[in-house]
């Protein structure tokens, strides 16, 4: 990006800034205001990062912020401004994107910017600005905690970040190519770092006791310091090891001299006699070419080894997604005085700091106080300084707090995790790995440490050593951890430096386990074993059993009336272990208490009077609300009565079961595996445990490894060849290495000019290869088995036979029996006998048929597709289980089609027709067969009709008789259904200004409250008192609607008569469909309304004029006829007495009414409302407000309650019927 294609605002801004003379910066007197800008134009840039890559391109930080920074160090605002902009400026280029860009478009600006930054470090590799930084940070951290203010806390960090920053930026792999030992950016920015003394208050920080907060961001910055290095070279340096890295080089370059000299003498032998000009042409015997002919070879002999029929073709492209992972570190050696000075800093480090640190950084770790992934900086520090601990002399003290138990159970768990997270996270997989890497080093560095400190001549250390091995070898999870990685080992996600990593932590944890065992006669380890039971489907429900009759119960109540008396006088103590109440249950208080009434039934019902006695009072203290259990003040005959009524009382838990309706997504109830780990000791056999590593995927990832064996280092090649070894001499199974690719990488390295220096290798080779031609002289088939990775059972038979494994350790290992001819005849037989039945599961008939051994489905339907009869177990699908109806026979379509007709003019046909219909179908089911015979066009006609406004008649109107106030209770089931779903008559919409009389309702009121809803009027009065606070407050009317959230109070908006309290007092009912709730009119002023609130107050006399006798509506035309509410048993949980203030109306603001409402806001409301009762706002939970007398709930017969369609309340039934109707309605 050009300078002239710069912003001009941000140009005038840089303008504004100053200019650089020669050495010397010259600000301008806006210099500050033109900082404080920058940073503003850099809080709104957008996604591809526009003012970052203008302000990069115009080179500010080199020519202006530098400067700045270092020619005014004194001027604190302005010098923290500069460092708030550097900060924000060279933040790295993965925090600006979020993550490395896959388009073209965000990737060019991704290396845009990164290009600016690299810009920017090269600026930085100066004395002078890391002088500057370390002088001001030295005078920050001179201060007492007392005397720091925030602005100093807040410059300590970001120049940390500053130098974060600056180290994170990557190097430039296009610039920076030379060779190793000459001074890279990175090694110049770390030189002015020490030599500005920032190292030292980098250490300062580390190991003061004041300064702990900052032990993250130091560790951080020490990591990215240690980027490029190896701490086993800085420990070598300076010891006299020059020696010995020169000799490393002599090495190297002595085997290319050999491979060079062998391929000389090579070519000198294959040099022709003839001219090349005449190399002549010659026939290959026995090699055919594309047609049936010999391959005619036109070149001379000397190159006929290098023949390949893929002479002359194109190289095939490897997808992006089968590419081997990249390495994500190119090793490099840095300039000797940079080496010099880390190892220095390495040295100080480790004596002062390390295990402070460390400390502190776990601790903050352990309690999540830092960041996300801030546990690699851990893992690194941990592998790279007690590896450098460990050449360096090996102090054991000097890394003690990262050498325990809990530092291998810390790591193992972190490894644990990123290897799932790769698993899981697939888009993210190669940075999880990565993760994976930082953790396997740390894991392996422990090891070695552990195993330097036994050869420590101290017995206090090699005494640890032995309790940490002792703690690693017997878990169970630190034995499997390296057979996960090998089995999991995946060459796209993991680079190869992973896999060299894993193989040489392989070797070593196997050679200590193994010496670790021979030192001992017997070993004992922890062993986990998964047992997974397979839980069978659940039985249908039994059939309850019947109910006892009338006469049982009176012939059982006369028994128990003279085992009550006695437990009432105090002749017979009542037991004290009984407890109807389980706080610590997770089962919900209400179902407690209705477990309590069936566990009181129950003793009565087995004649255990004192145990049923001691229930009903202990419940009677438990739950006081309702009387449920009777009052406190109930003296002996009460509580005879009223355990009487619970012995003749049909609960739920003896009425007798329901046919449920099974809908059509119910899922198949198949076989569920219930996996239980068992946790025991047993004693360890280190073959047994090397077994775990004979197969193919550890042996995969070893021939992954070695195919780079020119490149590997001897001791990695030593760690592969030692693995190999082990699996083929001490476990003799030679045959699990004859694979093709292996023996492709053996032919390789034996015609290896440098074979020489890969004696282990070639020795390996060699034996692999005389064991296999020995193999291949008895067993023809071995050339074929080259094709094929093997298990332990395929290398049983490939070197003992063909079959020898069915009678004998493979068919049991498996557990499953074979098939014998006679039994695969019968087979046969019985599939093609009953294959043509129809409505039977073949399966099911043949496995009732065979003979034993017992076989299960799976083997059956496996067999017969291997015996060819069938395609596959697709073929035999499991038998649905749910209404076990899937077709319609035409009787049942003709009665579907009657019942249609018979009720199409009817407001609920769907729920007719499932009532009358005689085989029990889900309305899903249904509904699609009506559709499916053409009766109905859509699902919309069958939804139930809502009569609204009027459409029903009146009694008492013109030519409709009135009906008497008993009839009103004594409908049928069927009716109360249609009344709960929303379907009453309902008047037109009410004047919005019409204002209620001077004491409207008063009467009616009271009458309300001795029926029994004084709670229901008690939240009707709150709600309007809130209502008139919140619109004097406000200054503003809306229409408030009226929400129930308990049921008692949702049961009596469902009540006539307390919809013609709500017409007296001048509320207006719901006015179209899209509105389910009454509200209170805007035009209602407040005074209105608290007039309102207290004509209906209760008051303890009766309000004068207020007529007595039976309950009568106010004389208005429109009004139905009053009903009879029934209560339940002592006035139950289903019709609370207590009274409820309303949550929504009482305690928060009112709610405007949406103008229209949406189909969902319906829906939505009531799951709160749902929500609200089955939580702590239930109205059994809260108390009675002060001063209100709760009137007790009229006593109901037993007829009465049979006549109830279930036990669940009205409200709740409403509730569930309008979800499912809404849900096939958004269907």
């Amino acid at each position: 990006m050009d300078w002239y294609m710069m912003n001009c605002e941000l140009l005038a801004t840089c303008s504004a800034l100053g200019y650089l003379e020669g050495e010397v910066y010259h600000r301008e007197p806006d210099c500050l205001e033109s900082v404080k800008d920058l940073i503003r134009y850099l809080r709104h840039e957008d996604e591809t990062r526009d003012i970052r890559q203008q302000l990069g391109a115009a080179q500010i930080l080199q020519n202006d912020l530098l400067p700045i920074l270092v020619q005014y160090p004194q001027d604190k605002v302005l010098f923290d401004a500069v460092i708030r902009l550097m900060v924000n400026l060279t933040q790295p280029a993965l925090l600006c994107f979020g993550k490395v860009p896959s388009d073209a478009t965000s990737r060019h600006h991704f290396l845009q910017v990164l290009s600016y930054l690299q810009a920017y470090k090269e600026a930085f590799a100066s004395e002078k600005v890391f002088g500057v930084l370390s002088e001001k940070l030295y005078d920050l951290l001179q201060l007492d905690w007392e005397q720091r203010q925030d602005e100093d806390m807040l410059l300590i960090e970001r120049i940390l970040l500053l130098v974060r920053n600056v180290l994170h930026i990557p190097p430039d792999p296009t610039e920076e190519q030379g060779v190793d030992g000459d001074a890279s950016v990175h090694d110049r920015v770390l030189w002015a770092l020490h030599m500005s003394g920032m190292d030292d208050l980098l250490k300062f920080l580390a190991s003061a006791q004041v300064e702990q907060q900052w032990a993250l961001h130091v560790l951080e910055i020490i990591s990215l310091m240690f980027r490029d290095q190896s701490a086993e070279e800085l420990a070598a340096l300076g010891q006299g090891q020059a020696a010995a890295e020169h000799g490393e080089d002599i090495q190297e370059l002595e085997t290319l001299r050999q491979r060079e000299l062998a391929e000389k003498r090579a070519r000198a032998l294959q040099r022709p006699s003839r001219h090349s000009r005449f190399g002549g042409s010659y026939v290959l015997q026995g090699l055919k070419a594309i047609g049936d002919r010999d391959v005619i070879f036109h070149k001379g002999l000397h190159n006929l080894k290098s023949y390949s029929h893929d002479m002359g073709k194109e190289t095939r492209r490897v997808p992006r997604r089968r590419q081997a992972a990249p390495e994500t570190e190119t090793p490099r050696r840095s300039a000797r005085n940079v080496r010099l000075f880390l190892r220095c800093f390495c040295q100080d480090f480790l004596e002062s700091c390390y295990n402070r640190l460390m400390l502190l950084v776990k601790d903050q770790l352990v309690r999540e106080k830092a960041q996300q992934h801030d546990e690699t900086y851990y893992l690194w520090a941990t592998a790279f300084f007690m590896a450098f601990n460990r050449r360096r002399g090996f102090r054991p003290e000097l890394v003690s707090e990262t050498v325990s138990v809990r530092a291998f159970h810390f790591i193992e768990q972190n490894l644990t995790t990123y290897y799932e997270m790769a698993l899981m996270d697939k888009k993210e997989a190669a940075t999880w790995a990565r993760r994976m890497h930082l953790a396997l080093k740390a894991y392996q560095e422990l090891l070695r440490t552990v195993q330097e400190m036994d050869r420590s001549p101290e017995q206090a250390v090699r005494d640890s050593s032995q309790v940490i091995k002792s703690n690693i070898f017997y878990l169970m999870e630190y034995r499997e951890l390296f057979l996960t990685l090998f089995r999991k080992f995946d060459e796209t996600k993991q680079p190869r430096s992973f896999l060299r990593d894993l193989v040489e932590t392989a070797h070593l944890f196997l050679r200590m386990l193994e010496r670790f065992c021979q030192g001992r006669s017997s070993l004992v380890v922890q062993s986990k074993r998964v047992r997974k039971k397979k839980k069978k489907p659940r039985a249908p429900a039994a059939i309850a059993p019947q109910p006892p009759s009338t006469a049982e119960l009176e012939e059982l109540w006369a028994g128990l009336v003279p085992q009550l008396q006695a437990c009432l006088q105090g002749e017979v103590p009542l037991p004290e272990d009984v407890v109807p109440f389980d706080a610590a249950s997770e089962t919900p208080v209400e179902e407690q208490r209705t477990e309590a009434l069936l566990q009181i039934q129950g003793c009565l019902r087995g004649a255990r009077a004192p145990q049923a006695l001691r229930l009903l009072r202990s419940a009677r203290d438990i739950w006081p609300e309702g009387d449920v259990f009777g009052t406190p003040d109930t003296g002996p005959p009460e509580e005879m009565q009223l355990l009487r009524e619970i012995l003749f009382a049909p609960l739920p838990g003896h009425a007798p079961p329901k046919t449920e309706e099974l809908e059509e997504d119910e899922e198949e109830e198949e076989e569920e595996e219930e996996e239980t780990v068992q946790v025991s000791e047993k004693e360890f056999n280190f073959l047994d445990y090397l077994k775990r590593f004979a197969c193919a995927p550890v042996v995969r990832a070893l021939v992954v490894l070695l195919r780079g064996y020119a490149r590997n280092s001897p001791h990695t090649n030593h760690c592969a060849a030692r693995l190999l070894h082990r699996l083929a001499r001490d476990l003799h199974m030679e045959a699990l290495l004859f694979q093709l690719s292996l023996f492709t990488l053996f032919h390789r390295l034996l015609n290896d000019p440098a074979a020489g220096a890969y004696q282990e290798l070639v020795a390996l080779a060699k034996f692999i290869l005389g064991k296999f031609f020995a193999l291949a002289a008895t067993n023809k088939k071995a050339f074929v088995e080259l094709l094929f990775w093997k298990s332990p059972l395929a290398i049983r038979e490939m070197t003992e036979g063909y079959g020898s494994l069915q009678d004998g350790e493979g068919a049991g290992r498996s557990r499953v029996p074979p098939w014998t001819p006679q039994q695969e005849q019968e087979l046969r037989e019985l599939y093609w006998k009953y294959k043509e039945v129809e409505g039977e599961d073949i399966i099911a008939t043949i496995l009732a048929h065979l003979p034993a051994p017992g076989r299960t489905r799976r083997q059956v339907v496996k067999q017969l597709v291997r015996l060819g009869l069938a395609s596959s177990a697709k073929d035999f699908p499991r038998e649905r289980k749910g209404t076990r109806i899937v077709l319609w026979t035409p009787e049942q379509e003709e009665e579907l089609t009657r019942l249609f007709e018979e009720f199409q003019g009817s407001e609920d046909v769907l729920g007719n027709i499932m009532r009358h219909l005689t085989a029990r179908r889900s309305r899903a089911r249904v509904v699609e067969k009506l559709l499916g015979l053409g009766l109905v066009s859509e699902r919309k006609e069958l939804y139930k009709k809502r009569r609204r406004k009027g459409h029903v008649p009146v009694p008492g109107a013109a030519g409709t008789p009135a009906l008497p106030a008993q009839d009103s209770s004594a409908e049928d089931s069927d009716g109360e259904e249609e009344d709960e779903d929303g379907d009453e008559a309902e008047e037109g919409p009410m004047d919005e200004h019409w204002t209620p009389e001077e004491g409207a309702g008063q009467g009616l009121a009271h009458r309300l409250h001795q029926e029994g809803l004084a709670g229901p009027l008690q939240w009707l009065e709150n709600c309007l008192r809130r209502t008139a606070e919140d619109r004097q407050v406000d200054g503003v009317s809306h229409p408030v609607p009226l929400v129930p959230l308990s049921e008692e109070n949702e049961d009596a908006m469902e009540d006539r008569r307390f919809w013609a309290l709500l017409r007296q007092l001048g509320l207006r009912p719901p006015s179209n469909e899209q509105e389910s709730f009454w509200r209170i009119p805007a035009a209602i002023t407040p005074q209105q309304l608290r007039r309102m609130a207290t004509s209906i107050a209760h008051h303890h006399h009766s309000p004068p004029g207020s007529p007595q006798g039976p309950l009568e509506p106010p004389r208005c035309p429109q009004d139905p006829a009053p009903e009879q509410l029934p209560a339940r048993l002592g006035s139950g949980s289903d019709s609370e007495s207590g009274a409820s203030p309303c949550p929504h109306c009482c305690s928060e603001e009112p709610v405007p009414v949406p103008n229209p409402a949406r189909p969902g806001t319906k829906r939505q409301r009531e799951f709160d409302s749902e929500d609200e009762d089955d939580g702590s706002l239930a109205p059994s939970s809260l108390p009675p407000p002060s001063g209100m007398e709760l009137a007790p709930a009229a006593p109901r017969s037993w007829e009465d309650e049979d006549k109830d369609e279930d036990l669940q309340p009205r409200g709740r039934r409403k509730r569930v019927r309008r979800l499912e109707e809404e849900e096939e309605e958004e269907g």
